[in-house]
């Protein structure tokens, strides 16, 4: 999936040498009147398909019909876009994922997409490019890499966003090509991690996650240090080491750094991803149904090194560390029991109630450990608690943080790329559900606000600096396929925290 080209062309719908050419279509608009060309182009096929309201604009209908009157285009295909009202970035992403979908599937080699400007100015032209290019990109997501024989069409080789030149923005027409580019970056990041949460746990160890790191920093110029099991020994890191000690796979932490000439010595941003290759829960197993999908539980940590590479490649303004604890949790004889104590490297103690609640014990060493290469501002991402799905479903992530200035920036940052992300508490009151008798806290507070409590035993890691934390146990992975969305992992997060380091000047 790496390497798909996407290009801007400022040019009349007529004049598009593409095999098939989108036109979004918004629900009860007059679409003729909009784009009056199409008429004449479809030798009056979209006129009839509308009169007979064969086309409505509903969500993601699709209509093809070969393109007539000398436009060069081979076909058009109107897609459906819904309501005006709802017809915002993240619908305007999903139809360009849709529309190149449908063509992947019909093995179309070239598509492109006619940019329209948006009910009431709602957004400009070029974050609709980067918009339109991030949905096309993030198509071309193939998942048959373990078949024997090709079963999914390959995505299209050429893709274009296509700006008619009487748009008034395309006198900016340099940030309309940086918009194209920064969205073609930002969905081949996302389709890399998915590619990476695709991987079965047998290839993806987290030594070979370190590995697919290292390539991935040294393609786009990151500096990447991998700490090895002696190193993590040295940093005192108990609560890594000990939910690492159930495998015969050993733990590794990964360390990948941007730093621009002229970066300021504040902020520098830590971004800290969960990367448990494999989550059996230990000795407190977790039941057979559904395990397989323990492989994607370094989704996190997925999301962390592949928007540190769209950090790099795009030239974010400011120091980003991207710190990656990867290890497997496994029943192995040697592995943590419940009423264990582990101490962490902040030297905070832990009583393991429940080893199935490992994965905010690695974040906890990996977040003292951004502090100390010296992360002013965090942010981790982890597919965290069960009951953050049952509390926000598949929708949203659940997002938790200090101050509320931080954590806000980040939800707008979130619904911008497309990571729909809800505020959740972290009340006083969960701290006393994490109470242990013998050590400092516990690593679980039962049932009751499970995903609340979790953010609060890793907020005891954060300690004062500006945090947030991004449950995306119910987003990381699609049960179901969508128009815009195959079944499989979604590669959530990427674009959320590549665009917060971009636009830095918004939160400092």
């Amino acid at each position: 999936m790496v390497g798909n080209a996407v290009a801007l062309a400022v040019s009349a719908p007529a004049d598009v040498d593409t095999d098939l050419l989108v036109v979004p279509h918004l629900e009860g608009e007059n679409l003729l009147q909009a784009v009056p060309e199409l008429a004449h182009a479809s030798g009056g096929a979209v006129e009839k398909a509308l009169n007979t309201r064969e086309v409505q604009g509903k969500p993601y209908e699709l209509f093809l019909t070969p393109a007539a009157g000398g436009w060069r285009a081979g076909r058009i295909a109107i897609v459906g876009a819904g309501r005006a009202a709802d017809f915002d970035l993240e619908r305007l992403r999903r139809v360009a994922t849709a529309a190149a979908a449908a063509a992947k599937q019909r093995r179309v080699a070239r598509i492109a997409f006619l940019y329209r400007p948006s009910p009431d100015a709602r957004f400009d032209a070029a974050a609709a490019a980067q918009t339109i290019a991030e949905g096309l990109i993030l198509a071309a997501f193939n998942s048959d890499r373990y078949k024997s024989r090709d079963h999914v069409p390959p995505p299209p080789e050429r893709m274009t966003v296509v700006v008619p030149p009487s748009t008034q923005e395309t006198a900016q027409l340099h940030a309309l090509e940086e918009a194209v580019e920064r969205g073609r970056v930002l969905g081949e990041s996302s389709n890399i991690a998915r590619d990476l949460c695709n991987e079965p746990a047998n290839v993806l160890t987290p030594s070979v996650f370190a590995e697919r790191a290292v390539q991935i920093s040294r393609e786009v110029g990151l500096s990447v240090e991998i700490l090895d099991e002696d190193e993590i020994a040295r940093l005192r890191m108990g609560l890594l080491l000990g939910v690492a000690r159930g495998s015969a796979e050993p733990p590794r932490v990964i360390v990948m750094t941007h730093e621009p000439p002229g970066a300021p010595a504040s902020p520098v941003l830590g971004l800290v991803g969960k990367g448990i290759t494999f989550d059996t829960g230990g000795i407190s197993i977790k039941p057979a149904e559904g395990m397989d999908r323990m492989k994607d539980d370094m989704a996190g940590g997925a999301a962390v090194i592949c928007a540190m590479r769209a950090i790099a490649i795009l030239r974010a303004p400011i120091k980003v560390i991207g710190v990656v604890p990867a290890a497997e949790n496994m029943p192995g004889g040697r592995a943590i029991k419940p009423g264990d104590v582990l101490t962490g490297a902040s030297g905070k103690t832990v009583e393991v109630l429940n080893t199935d609640a490992e994965g905010r014990l690695i974040l906890g060493d990996a977040l003292w450990y951004a502090q100390r290469l010296g992360a002013t501002h965090l942010v981790d991402v982890a597919t965290l608690t069960g009951a953050c799905v049952v509390a926000l479903g598949k929708a949203a992530s659940g997002l938790f943080g200090q101050p509320e200035p931080w954590v806000e920036a980040i939800r707008k940052l979130a619904a911008r790329a497309g990571d729909r992300a809800w505020p959740m508490p972290l009340y006083d009151e969960y701290s006393e559900q994490l109470r242990s008798e013998i050590a400092d806290m516990v690593n679980t507070g039962g049932r009751a606000a499970g995903a609340c409590t979790a953010a609060v035993f890793l907020k005891e890691f954060a300690n004062d600096v500006p945090w947030a934390h991004l449950d995306v146990a119910g987003t990381a992975w699609a049960d179901e396929p969508k128009p815009w969305q195959s079944k499989g992992p979604t590669g959530v997060a990427v674009r959320t925290l590549a665009e917060l380091a971009l636009s830095s000047a918004d939160w400092t």
